[in-house]
């Protein structure tokens, strides 16, 4: 470690132009032009005596290089005392990578309490940036949304570059900052010069400000499909309705429900069933052909709402409330106690519709009143300018379902508007939302909430009535493929550790014997062991009482080489949970629901004991793969081993080249990477015999400034808020989606099976029967 006082050391090489700071801007120290005003330390990083250097742009920056080990960091210092930045709201650093590629900083300013304020920050290549780290907690979510406006960009004609900060710190009281880096591979070097703060928020604010335009649409980048005016719009609809017609003339054969023609046949039982043959698993027409599920999710326009109130400043041309698409606001609430919208502000109040308007501008004044939108007080007030009073549904619904069809998609997944499959063009997917007052439990993520309880005789009451009313209208639809049970429960923590593993048996008893739940995991216990002394030898503790073990915040001991009674206790109480789960939900669909699939629980975490329940009691496992292929996401030897078909419910790749900030789960580098990531995504689903199909994620992008439910602002759309496709990737989603018979049938013949084989199982199984044995349903 290297401690000394820079200007004793350091000789000015260069003396160029300094850049103006912001108005508000404090320097305390400057390493081109050194004082003995700060301490530097170094740790693993160096100071070269002789470097100032003159950049491409005319600057002179100071040169720090971080050597290839743990975690090489300089920190800075006052000379006595603390610095008091009690009237500031950043710290500030113009800062630039001296290498040719992106560099990831991180800073820790700390205050004489220990407190501390952390930053990671991403220097871009190029050009030198003020970076500002906030002083107090700070994010995109702050702003109500996931992701921020792409940094650096430029302000007042100098380039910089907000940063997110998470902690709290002593303003007043001030004693070091620290800058760092994490394991670099090689020696990485940044160039420096003025280090200080920043009073007031202007950064912060003109960060946000004007971030949006009329359209919906990110203000400060182009790209080929932005939306300038309304005639733009009107004309790329035309053009688009004749692209339509020739690649709907130009679709695979099949039957009426998307089935394709030419491979091998199965009898029609008039239902969507499974069914394995040559080692493969199928999904069956109800007209018995092979069916590849090809889906998308949320296509409805519906969900691309953002919240508005609060924060008009970032939204450049909103509405008057006697525009006539002032029919465009509502209001609504999302504050909830879910992990989605923890440290998330504007989560309520006055929302805006940007697609609902842009449809209304594409297609004319009978699109004046949105049926799912609408504010009536409002409506009411701009009805009269207004060709017709009601938004023609139909009309958006034919369009879409035309889209889908003419890309190659055959399924309407979850969350889509109800008309689409109530058309009798596009099969369709429904989830079963359980909700009620039954007990839940945390593992530690609870993104959506708690795991439900399901030995709480209120969640059978409740599944019981989500079922018969999800069934109600659909019982004897043949186009409907089945029903998803619920949606990326917390099945497990995020971590590999065995706290992760078994959240859901830590969790569980922590809780006071008030949930069901807790009561039959200690009777498993109690039934195993007898009493206390049986379990205190098993788990290696001492338990004075039973009564200790019921107690509301016990601490289990952790699975150990030594105890291994502890793990297997863990799993057999999670067996036992998920198959009381995932029972009471099959038993009563196979009662509302009997012609129907039950397509697993979606997992996103999941456990071994949760997979194996769901592939016992539903007809298809179902997985949410964020990931390059599906083999990433699981491990399909052992899904092999269960013999079930696997749908993956939800897959995208998103990119920060089309407006919104966030890319998604998978980040691609462009959009133009987008559709050979999915080509790639196919393929190897494909590969995978048990794989019956693949559903994207989702129709619409997602609002710049956050969705309603919990600011997700996603470029994952097939098309843009303002309802334009993004004509590259639908074509090469296209092209891949219409393959899929192709290369299915060329395993079909290389397998040599019999394309007229007949089935004899009976057409519908019995009301609580099991699967038949030679894998059918």
């Amino acid at each position: 470690m290297i401690r000394r006082s820079l200007s004793s050391v350091l000789a000015l090489v260069f003396s160029g132009p300094l850049l103006a700071a912001t108005e508000g801007q404090q320097t305390l120290f400057n390493f081109v032009r050194p004082a003995d005003v700060v301490q530097i330390t170094t740790q693993d990083a160096s100071l070269p005596q002789s470097n100032a250097e003159q950049t491409a742009e005319g600057e002179v920056l100071r040169r720090v290089t971080f050597n290839p080990v743990a975690r090489p960091s300089l920190r800075l210092a006052p000379e006595s005392g603390s610095w008091n930045w009690s009237d500031d709201s950043s710290m500030t650093l113009r800062v630039q990578s001296a290498m040719d590629w992106a560099l990831t900083l991180d800073v820790q300013i700390q205050s004489a309490d220990g407190s501390v304020i952390n930053s990671r920050v991403d220097l871009p290549a190029g050009p030198a940036q003020t970076v500002y780290i906030p002083l107090q907690a700070s994010s995109p979510l702050s702003q109500g949304m996931f992701a921020g406006p792409p940094m650096p960009w430029t302000y007042d004609g100098q380039r910089v570059l907000l940063a997110d900060a998470q902690g709290k710190l002593d303003r007043s009281k001030v004693v070091s900052v620290t800058l760092s880096m994490n394991q670099p591979d090689v020696a990485q070097s940044i160039l420096l010069e003025r280090f200080g703060v920043q009073e007031g928020d202007v950064i912060q604010n003109a960060a946000y400000a004007n971030i949006v335009d009329g359209y919906g649409q990110f203000t400060r980048s182009k790209w080929p499909e932005k939306v300038v005016s309304d005639e733009q719009l009107k004309a790329a609809s035309v053009k688009e309705h004749q692209q339509l017609k020739t690649w709907l003339a130009d679709r695979p054969k099949q039957d009426k429900y998307g089935g394709w023609l030419g491979g091998p046949s199965f009898e029609a039982r008039g239902f969507f069933r499974t069914e394995k043959l040559n080692g493969r698993w199928y999904l069956i027409t109800p007209e018995g052909h092979p069916f590849y599920s090809l889906g998308v999710n949320a296509v409805t326009a519906a969900d691309s709402r953002t919240y508005v109130e609060g924060r008009e400043s970032m939204f450049s041309a909103l509405p008057t409330d006697v525009d006539p698409l002032a029919i465009f606001y509502g209001k609504d609430d999302n504050r909830r106690n879910a992990g989605a919208n923890g440290a998330r502000a504007f989560a309520h109040g006055k929302w805006f519709d940007f697609y609902g308007a842009n449809l209304q501008r594409t297609n004319g004044q009978e699109k004046c009143v949105s049926a799912v939108a609408a504010d009536q007080t409002v409506a009411a007030k701009v009805s009269a300018q207004c060709a017709s009073p009601a938004f023609d549904a139909k009309r958006w619904t034919a369009h879409t379902l035309d889209r889908l069809q003419a890309w190659g998609f055959n399924t309407i997944g979850n969350w889509s508007d109800p008309e689409l499959g109530g058309n009798e063009r596009v099969p369709y997917t429904l989830p079963l939302s359980i909700v009620g007052d039954y007990n839940s439990i945390s593992t530690g993520v609870d993104r959506w909430g708690g795991m439900p309880d399901p030995f709480d005789p209120r969640f059978a009451m409740a599944t019981e009535r989500a079922v018969a009313i999800a069934a109600r209208d659909h019982r004897d639809d043949p186009w409907l493929v089945g029903y998803f049970a619920d949606n990326e429960l917390a099945w497990a923590g995020d971590g590999n550790d065995p706290k992760s593993r078994y959240a859901l048996a830590y969790g569980t008893l922590k809780m006071s014997t008030d949930a069901p739940a807790k009561r039959a995991f200690l009777k498993q216990l109690r039934d195993k062991y007898r009493n206390r002394q049986g379990l205190s030898k098993a788990w290696g503790i001492d338990l004075p009482a039973w009564e200790l073990l019921e107690d509301p915040g016990f601490q289990p001991p952790l699975p150990s080489a030594d105890h291994p009674e502890i793990e297997a206790d863990f799993k057999n109480f999670q067996k036992a949970f998920a198959d009381t789960y995932f029972k009471t939900i099959s038993d009563s669909l196979k009662w509302h629901a009997p012609n129907h699939l039950l397509l697993g629980g979606r997992f996103s975490v999941s456990t071994p004991e949760a997979v194996a329940s769901c592939a016992q009691y539903c007809d298809v496992l179902s997985f949410n793969f964020y990931t390059l292929k599906p083999q990433d996401g699981y491990d399909f030897a052992k899904l092999r081993e269960l013999d079930k078909p696997v749908l993956i419910g939800e897959f995208h790749f998103g990119s920060r080249d089309r407006g919104p900030f966030w890319a998604g789960a998978i980040e691609v580098p462009r959009e133009e990477d987008r559709g050979p990531a999915y080509a790639n995504f196919l393929k190897q689903a494909l590969a995978e015999p048990s794989i019956v199909g693949v559903h994207w994620f989702e129709y619409v992008d997602q609002p710049v400034t956050g969705r309603l439910l919990d600011g997700e602002n996603g470029h994952v759309g097939l098309v843009g808020i303002t309802d334009v496709p993004f004509q590259g990737f639908v074509e090469a989603v296209r092209k891949a989606n219409v393959q899929v018979p192709v290369t299915l049938n060329k395993e079909t013949r290389a397998n040599g099976a019999d394309k007229t084989q007949a089935h004899t199982t009976p057409l519908e199984p019995e009301i609580g029967a099991e699967d038949d044995a030679d894998g059918t349903r």
